[in-house]
């Protein structure tokens, strides 16, 4: 496992390639690149006869650094780091805080490899991988990328509970803009939470909230804390990701529920919440609203003469709606010195 640091100063843990399947990614490619240049040179050769020497070796070289250079540089630009040989050993390249690679990347790499891998067997590469912690060899040095394995095996236990309060709200979010980026961040910081200072806590969890509520809506619950509205918003889209795997697979297991079954050692929602089997049905349905309105004012007797009006809107004697009431409207908290950003609670 190897650590990169985000552009939002979020460490990230990732798997990084192995020698072993590097190689054989490797040979892949090279495997595919020669039976390509083979192909193209038997079509040059019956394309000599047809023109002059000179035509005939600049399509000749054009051919040759379209495969070399072109071949490794398309495929990681269109796949976001992913070659034939790297898409069947399960890699993938990334830039160097952890986000895809991008096209000038590629290109480095793709320039780097014609001598690292054709003028010099590979030998370059061989001791850079060595030399270098992350097994970084020159194209990566110069691109400022790193390949990591994307089949490792899933730490076990480490799911990301609902908090029950925020369930029926997490059913009515739209989750399709937030990134892939955003959501590791925030998966990396609620697995840290633990380790974290209260005041570290909530700085980087606000930090984080925030560029989550950008891309989710409806806004949090006022008075959320930011470790909660993450892990709701995370739970809830691991439950319609699960949903839709099963739709796609047509699995008949059991309905996946809102809250996840054996809460994990870790994270701020680990323990303490008792997890109630979900009902059958929605899968957050609201409580049913109780008979009549709380506070209803008794009817008049029959045939009195004087019937007492409504009080009028507004009026100070009019009941306050019961606390904790789910039909009833929540009320903004005052704006105090110490309010943060986003509308997440400090820490207790």
């Amino acid at each position: 496992m190897s650590e990169v640091v985000t552009g939002d100063a979020v460490v990230l843990e990732v798997r990084v390639a192995q020698m072993p399947s590097r190689f054989l990614a490797l040979l892949i490619d090279i495997a595919v690149q020669l039976t390509i240049l083979i192909v193209a040179f038997l079509v040059l050769e019956a394309f000599s006869l047809i023109t002059d020497p000179a035509m005939y070796a600049a399509v000749s070289i054009t051919f040759v650094v379209l495969v070399l250079v072109g071949y490794p540089v398309i495929w990681e630009t269109s796949t976001r780091g992913r070659s034939l040989g790297k898409l069947a050993l399960g890699l993938r390249v990334v830039s160097d805080d952890g986000g895809p690679e991008r096209f000038r990347q590629a290109l480095f790499r793709g320039l780097a490899g014609v001598p690292e891998f054709w003028m010099f067997s590979g030998a370059p590469a061989l001791i850079s991988s060595l030399i270098s912690p992350q097994g970084k060899r020159l194209g990566d040095l110069f691109a400022g990328t790193i390949v990591i394995s994307e089949r490792a095996p899933r730490e076990s236990g480490q799911a990301i509970m609902m908090p029950p309060p925020l369930a029926a709200w997490a059913a009515t979010l739209e989750l399709s803009q937030l990134p892939d980026e955003v959501t590791a961040a925030a998966r990396q910081y609620l697995m840290r939470w633990h380790d974290l200072s209260p005041q570290i806590q909530h700085e980087m969890g606000v930090r984080i909230a925030t560029q989550v509520a950008a891309c989710v809506s409806p806004a949090a619950p006022a008075g959320v804390p930011p470790h909660a509205y993450l892990s709701a918003v995370l739970a809830e889209r691991r439950r319609r990701e699960q949903l839709r795997l099963a739709r796609q697979s047509g699995a008949n297991g059991p309905q996946v529920g809102p809250y996840q079954p054996a809460p994990p050692q870790g994270g701020p929602y680990t323990q303490g919440y008792a997890q109630p089997a979900p009902p059958q049905g929605a899968p957050y349905p609201l409580p049913a609203p109780p008979q009549g309105p709380p506070y209803a004012r008794p009817a008049p007797p029959q045939g009195g003469p004087h019937p007492q009006p409504a009080p009028p809107q507004g009026s100070p004697y009019a009941p306050p709606a019961p606390s904790g009431s789910p039909y009833a409207p929540p009320v903004p908290a005052p704006e105090s010195p110490g309010a943060t950003p986003g509308g997440f609670a400090p820490p207790q």
